[in-house]
């Protein structure tokens, strides 16, 4: 029994789930950054590849402050918020973590200057999207989006700080983190991710890097 559930375990961990069969067919038409802040991703792509086009996403990149870039990330309603020191929230954290059913946001935030320029080589992974790809990721963001009238409600908004924080139609918890949100959109654009792997900045970054170093059809 023992053997048995460490081969279980051990096929979790290792388990895949896989990209597009025709990834890297088609023609790149903008980056997709990934960016790792030691223990969270985030993405960035220029603002040009969100505005594009309609829907709530398009609509809500349109009206950002000025940026010629947009992170987007997700996380807990209040903790993601939250800029306090993080030793003040350690019970927030606690709760955001091991509470099932967390409210949650997806951030937005315009920045002036490519991302990658800002961050240690190790903390950055760039990545070619191709048109589809490009769509379904938009799609997989889009689709977190609580919409209210067809369009994203702000839920949140720090003071002085262009970030926007939307509310979202999932939850957070240790069973599904902001890691697990990242490799999500990883794997919408045709990248294959390690669901378990992915509770790790780490693990998504690996995702992230495999893909990008792969050779394509």
């Amino acid at each position: 029994m023992i053997v048995a559930a460490v081969a279980a375990g051990a096929g979790c961990w290792t388990w895949t789930k896989p990209g597009a069969p025709d990834r890297g067919t088609e023609p790149p038409v903008a980056t997709l950054l990934v960016l790792d802040n030691g223990f969270h991703t985030d993405i960035a792509l220029p603002r040009a590849a969100l505005i594009e086009g309609t829907g709530p996403l398009a609509e809500a990149a349109r009206a950002l402050p000025p940026g010629d870039w947009v992170r987007i990330g997700w996380g807990d309603a209040v903790f993601y918020v939250d800029q306090t020191p993080i030793a003040d929230r350690i019970p927030d954290g606690a709760r955001a973590f091991f509470m099932p059913g967390n409210r949650s946001v997806v951030m937005l935030d315009p920045v002036q200057s490519d991302p990658a320029t800002s961050t240690g080589e190790e903390a950055h992974v760039a990545v070619p999207l191709s048109a589809s790809a490009l769509a379904s990721l938009r799609a997989r963001v889009e689709g977190a989006m609580f919409l209210k009238d067809g369009r994203a409600v702000i839920a949140a908004q720090r003071p002085g700080d262009d970030a926007r924080f939307y509310a979202s139609t999932e939850t957070f918890w240790v069973g599904h983190l902001c890691n697990h949100w990242t490799a999500g959109l990883l794997n919408a654009a045709g990248i294959p991710i390690q669901p378990v792997r992915a509770i790790t900045s780490g693990g998504v970054m690996k995702a992230a890097e495999l893909d990008f170093s792969a050779p394509h059809a």
